[in-house]
């Protein structure tokens, strides 16, 4: 009785499995709102309907921005079309509301393309003795870019150094013309990416070849400076130096936190040339005092806190919507595994989801990192920064770790939070580790500042001062403090010179050293007289 019911049933158990087959298999529906609480921003569109951030941070970065007032248009003008081999998308250049440059042109010849063409010499058409190969020969390119090292960090003549002259030479209209861009007012470097697909991570995947080479046009102006210090030309130098220093302060006002960087590593070298100008020759204190008003005029580097609010929201913001529109498998892209190219069957044995509440807390994210960012105190804002990074490592973490069996019994809304928590831990980069390459660009121009401060006093009293409040009112308003300890910045005089320098991100007084030296030390300094580097001898293993 029993076998005859079960034989009845035989011809359903196949249909049940089928469907419970065809409800697994059944594509999960992927969804997100559009509203300042979720994107942020709600325009422009495109024509799917999908937020177009790459227009809207152009919308936001370009007002005011012409292409006769944008350093940018002749930064480019001054790389030529392919600074590093690429060529960019068409919108970039309407963005900028310019032509591409042509492709010929006397454009900016980096130093290794100048060895290349110009110092690499292979043998040629001689017999060479086979006990050569074990011989240790000097390796000319590594010679090369040691002289060049020390010709941006010394003083030196043509006659010492013919082929770096030749080199500046043959740079001199573009580096002219970057002269010209550091001296316009605004600066505007359009993020596009090659993809204009919503379902990739645009702004992520933006192109920045100008802006990694604005780091070797600095350099060049500084050995330029150098070279115009030997032979006493102290007003060229500096005025290749403030170029830089403009130059630095311009890009750090582009939109992502690589331009920032590359920005401070500009004002650095800028102000590293200006310490050593400052040592060399007799400047009167009125030459110096004018040098420091034209310092103290500068404008800013842009806030952190405004990078992260804008820029860098809105690129994990353009990359969470690409994964809500294409999937979570867009994630592999950004840590670099391949995604699977978009058809049906990708979609199969998906879950729905719910992005709304991954779009809420990144922007939650972000508004406490901004907070933050914009705490005087440093003290307190370390501590909140640790305070997040360890909530975020522990979220993420716990993301990262869910089985499968949670996943499955989640809701839409908790398996979107879930992605949002791991591209928090993902793409938030350590803010506290990028706050802190603020903070040391800016003792370093308090060092800067208070170096010739100390030169205007030893021009008028003949000697250095024996405390820095003496420098407040004449020559400074005010003896700025350490950044870093909040306490007075440690000075010691010397016979001829003086060691100035701030305890550093460590907040540990290593007398005075810094990555340069042995034992290294983390301490940001000014040593007057500064030293001659040491000379390189490099040779090669056969």
């Amino acid at each position: 009785m029993r076998l005859r019911r079960l034989r009845r049933w035989w011809p359903v158990i196949p249909v049940v499995f089928f469907l419970l087959f065809v409800y697994a298999a059944w594509p999960g529906r992927w969804t997100f709102t559009v509203s300042p609480e979720t994107t942020h921003v709600i325009e422009p569109r495109d024509a799917e309907g999908y937020v177009d951030f790459p227009a809207a941070l152009h919308a936001r970065l370009s007002k005011g921005v012409t292409p006769e007032n944008n350093a940018n248009v002749l930064i480019w003008q001054a790389l030529g079309p392919h600074p590093e081999g690429g060529t960019m998308p068409p919108a970039y250049f309407q963005w900028l509301g310019v032509e591409s440059p042509p492709e010929e042109g006397n454009y900016f010849l980096s130093s290794d393309k100048y060895f290349d063409a110009n110092l690499k010499r292979p043998p040629a058409g001689r017999d060479v003795d086979p006990l050569e190969v074990f011989e240790l020969k000097p390796d000319p390119k590594k010679q090369w870019d040691d002289r060049l090292d020390r010709a941006r960090n010394w003083p030196w003549q043509a006659l010492e150094h013919p082929d770096i002259a030749a080199w500046l030479k043959q740079n001199e209209k573009p580096l002219a013309v970057v002269f010209e861009a550091s001296k316009r007012p605004e600066y505007y470097n359009p993020m596009v990416s090659k993809s204009a697909d919503p379902r990739s991570p645009r702004l992520m995947n933006s192109l920045l070849p100008n802006v990694q080479k604005c780091r070797a046009l600095a350099d060049a102006l500084r050995c330029r400076a150098m070279s115009r210090t030997a032979d006493g030309d102290f007003d060229g130098a500096w005025q290749d130096l403030m170029a830089c220093q403009r130059l630095g302060r311009h890009i750090t006002r582009g939109a992502s936190l690589i331009e920032s960087l590359v920005g401070i590593a500009v004002v650095t070298i800028a102000s590293n040339g200006q310490v050593t100008l400052l040592s060399h020759g007799k400047h009167s204190s009125k030459q110096v005092l004018a040098w420091l008003s034209e310092l103290q005029k500068l404008p800013p580097v842009t806030p952190f806190a405004d990078k992260l609010d804008l820029g860098e929201r809105f690129v994990v913001l353009d990359s969470l919507q690409s994964i809500a529109i294409a999937g979570p498998d867009t994630v592999n892209s950004m840590t670099g595994a391949s995604a699977p190219p978009p058809q049906f069957t990708n979609h199969m044995f998906t879950w729905s989801i719910d992005f709304d509440p991954a779009f809420r807390n990144l922007n939650l994210a972000f508004d406490e990192y901004v907070v933050v960012a914009r705490m005087t105190d440093r003290a307190a804002r370390k501590r909140e920064f640790a305070d997040i990074n360890n909530k975020v490592g522990q979220v993420t973490k716990a993301s990262a770790q869910r089985r499968q069996l949670e996943q499955i019994v989640s809701s839409k809304g908790e398996r979107g939070e879930q992605i949002g928590n791991i591209l928090i831990g993902l793409l938030l980069p350590a803010m506290d580790k990028i706050q802190d390459s603020y903070d040391r660009t800016q003792q370093t121009q308090v060092n800067l500042h208070i170096a010739f401060a100390l030169a205007a006093y030893r021009a008028d009293a003949g000697r250095y001062p024996a405390r820095l409040d003496d420098l407040a009112p004449k020559y400074l308003a005010k003896v700025p403090a350490d950044v870093f300890s909040g306490k007075p910045l440690i000075y010691r005089p010397t016979e001829n010179g003086y060691l100035l320098y701030s305890v550093g991100v460590n907040g540990v007084d290593e007398d005075g050293r810094w990555t340069d030296d042995e034992p290294k030390g983390d301490d940001l300094r000014v040593r007057m007289p500064v030293p001659e580097p040491a000379r390189k001898d490099t040779i090669i293993a056969p």
